[in-house]
């Protein structure tokens, strides 16, 4: 990777809000960290707009991420990647999925999965990445039998056939919560992360799963900076890689800004909301302090 003064860059990494709502103190720690890294390793903060959810995106939250950011002090190389921009792109990705025969659509809703777990069975249902684990109602639909209102989901364990040795794959974690090495578990990626959406219900539309992960791969990433809750979504992410023959990067997994009472902050959080220090006259540098940056 060069710049455009001819200068190789070996680190990159990014910034990828959804323009649901407004950055709170706990985007400013993910960004303003990821800048940071960028910075002491002499490479490159990339800024990508996740705006494929159509219903919840608007584009006032996107000028405000722009706004806020800049207002941080953080710099990107401009236009920013927009999700919206490249749906083409990930349903090529889906189509070859499913001409491998490793994708299947689905038309369960939350209800309908909540409901097929009820049966009487020791403990609650387990819970992956993706929530409930889904029990596979509809694997044995075919493709060609698609509804609008299907979801596209990944079959694991055929997945897991066509890679083969899970344990050959893995991630380098350089995080200060879970450091080390990890490696795939077919085990693991069956029965504690099931079978993923990769596919929304609105066609046309992807999971965050599959398009973060082809995002990063066409961007070079070489670390990806985020809160510790998507720890477990990167094992996911690491098969898809392998299917579809992607670069892994690093993760560097923080822990996450949360309020007196322990909860992490969420978008509703207005009274954190970066927008609300700005407008009581806070500096950049209060908002660095708050969160121990």
């Amino acid at each position: 990777m060069e710049r455009l003064d001819g200068t190789v860059v070996t680190y990159r990494t990014r910034f990828a809000p959804s323009p649901t709502g407004p950055l709170h103190l706990g985007h400013a720690y993910s960004a303003i960290l990821a800048h940071d890294r960028a910075k002491a390793m002499r490479g490159q903060f990339l800024l990508r707009i996740e705006d494929t959810d159509i219903q919840r995106c608007r584009p006032e939250w996107e000028a405000q991420i722009h706004d806020d950011l800049r207002w941080l002090g953080l710099t990107w190389p401009e236009p920013a990647r927009r999700q919206s921009e490249h749906l083409a792109e990930y349903d090529s990705v889906l189509n070859d999925l499913a001409e491998r025969g490793l994708i299947y659509p689905c038309s369960c809703t939350r209800g309908d999965i909540r409901a097929a777990l009820s049966a009487p069975q020791e403990g609650a249902p387990p819970t992956g990445p993706d929530g409930p684990i889904y029990p596979g109602t509809c694997r044995h639909r075919a493709m060609d039998t698609r509804q609008p209102g299907d979801a596209l989901r990944l079959d694991m364990r055929r997945a897991i056939e066509s890679i083969g040795n899970t344990s050959q794959f893995g991630f380098q974690e350089n995080g200060p919560l879970s450091p080390g090495h990890h490696r795939l578990d077919a085990d693991t990626l069956l029965n504690g992360t099931g079978d993923v959406v990769l596919g929304r219900k609105e066609i046309g539309t992807v999971s965050y799963l599959l398009a973060a992960t082809w995002d990063d791969a066409i961007q070079t990433i070489t670390e990806v900076v985020r809160g510790a809750d998507l720890f477990e979504t990167t094992f996911a992410q690491v098969l898809l890689q392998a299917l579809l023959d992607l670069p892994t990067p690093t993760y560097y997994h923080h822990a996450l800004i949360r309020d007196e009472t322990g909860k992490r902050l969420a978008k509703r959080d207005d009274a954190r909301a970066i927008a609300h220090y700005r407008a009581q006259g806070a500096t950049p540098q209060d908002v660095r302090a708050m969160i121990g940056l």
